[in-house]
């Protein structure tokens, strides 16, 4: 859609323009005054009155001036695009060819938007669940009735201030010492 030109846009936002309560009477007015005005001229004096004219609907004028544009050529038709930008800019910019161009190509991977929904919680999420698993493996491990590891369990977790809390720590602890309890 890029590459396509200022008539192929304009057909394309036809339907978009004339629905209703889009463009206002004021609007189309000042727009069409713009096109009369503008050097070189796009709309002369006659064709600005009749789009103008009071007389006929708003939307038969708007379609008219549309279809005027687009056999005139591209020059023309970049020049309301320019003017609607002035005259209503957010209308301008909710156009449906402005926004196929501010869209990336649909076949295209957006790599930093895949990388943020990867990597959306960050590396502290990571260490986290990391230490959980390791805790679990070395819980499976010291609990497990076949291995005689308790002793060796005791010396790694007295050892592990720096990588565990104190408080997660202790509670390991009492644990390995209840075991031979029981």
């Amino acid at each position: 859609m890029a590459d396509q030109s200022y008539c192929h846009r304009l057909q394309h936002d036809m339907y978009f323009l004339t629905s209703t309560s889009r463009l206002n009477e004021q609007v189309v007015d000042k727009i069409v005054l713009q096109l009369n005005r503008v050097y070189p001229q796009i709309l002369t004096n006659e064709e600005a009155e009749k789009f103008r004219n009071p007389k006929a609907s708003l939307h038969t004028r708007l379609s008219d001036l549309l279809k005027h544009l687009q056999k005139k050529g591209d020059r023309h038709c970049q020049e309301f695009y320019r003017a609607l930008q002035i005259n209503a800019e957010q209308l301008f910019n909710d156009l449906p060819s402005r926004k196929i161009l501010k869209t990336p190509d649909p076949t295209e991977i957006d790599t930093d938007k895949e990388q943020y929904m990867l990597n959306d919680r960050g590396p502290v999420f990571f260490l986290a669940c990391f230490s959980v698993a390791a805790g679990l493996a070395l819980f499976w491990y010291c609990c497990n009735s076949e291995t005689q590891a308790i002793g060796r369990a005791r010396r790694i977790l007295g050892f592990s201030p720096i990588i565990i809390g104190r408080h997660v720590r202790n509670i390991c602890m009492l644990y390995l010492e209840d075991i031979p309890r029981n």
